[in-house]
């Protein structure tokens, strides 16, 4: 299946004991369908307060339907949560959301305007003051490449290794808002979130790219930055081999 979601009531994707999550809203809403208790996987484990565009998922039932039912009966079973499945397929028996995928794409959308935003209220990070797009997207390029992120990993962080390969990154201007667009086979935790957050630093002119490196060299968690808020990030799509 591929789902979206405004991550702002949620926990997170995976199920916690502290507060509501994706991933159990979505496992009561085929209970509600098919009686049977199941485990819901997805490709990326999104944190408080991110959203999905097309965030993917399997489960394996028995009750015999059609992708249009199953689609049709979950989108009805999830109301009022903001949750909405787009697209139901039957998968191949070997198949796994998280790990058959081969790439997760992320955006991150910082509103870069003097005027705070009204429709847009908790799905962008505001920024009031003029950031310089070229300056971010060029430190964005240290990023690129296979390198150790413990400067740019969550403490809680629970990847067996630091290192990660990041495929591309890009920063651009589009209208009033400025996207950061980021792609990688996975992510440690906070890290799309650490990296914007830093790169913000160097649009306002306070870090240069050079400083960048420096963190990304120094392998330390005191020298990230400040965290960009969850509002602000978005899982794009996750790609699979065909």
């Amino acid at each position: 299946m591929i789902i979206e979601y405004d991550g702002a009531p949620f926990v997170g994707w995976q199920r916690q004991k502290n507060g509501l999550s994706v991933q159990q809203k979505l496992e009561e809403a085929i209970t509600r369908f098919c009686g049977e208790e199941v485990s819901v996987s997805a490709a990326g484990r999104t944190d408080s307060g991110v959203h999905a565009l097309a965030q993917v998922i399997h489960a394996d039932i028995e009750k015999p339907s059609t992708p249009d039912v199953v689609r049709d009966a979950l989108n009805y079973h999830l109301k009022p949560d903001p949750i909405s499945i787009i697209e139901v397929n039957v998968a191949l028996s070997d198949f796994h959301a998280r790990f058959c995928a081969v790439q997760r794409h992320y955006l991150y959308r910082i509103l870069n305007r003097r005027a705070p935003p009204a429709l847009e209220q908790g799905k962008v990070w505001y920024a009031p003051v003029n950031l310089d797009v070229g300056a971010m997207d060029a430190a964005a390029q240290c990023f690129v490449g296979n390198h150790d992120f413990t400067t740019f990993r969550a403490a809680e962080c629970q990847a067996k290794s630091p290192v990660k390969t990041l495929d591309a990154f890009h920063v651009a201007r589009m209208a009033d808002e400025i996207h950061f667009s980021v792609s990688a086979r996975s992510f440690l935790h906070t890290q799309v979130r650490s990296m914007v957050g830093a790169l913000r630093k160097v649009g306002e002119g306070k870090w240069t790219e050079r400083q960048i490196g420096q963190a990304l060299k120094a392998r330390d968690r005191t020298r990230c930055g400040p965290l960009a808020p969850p509002c602000g990030l978005y899982l794009l799509k996750v790609d699979y081999s065909k």
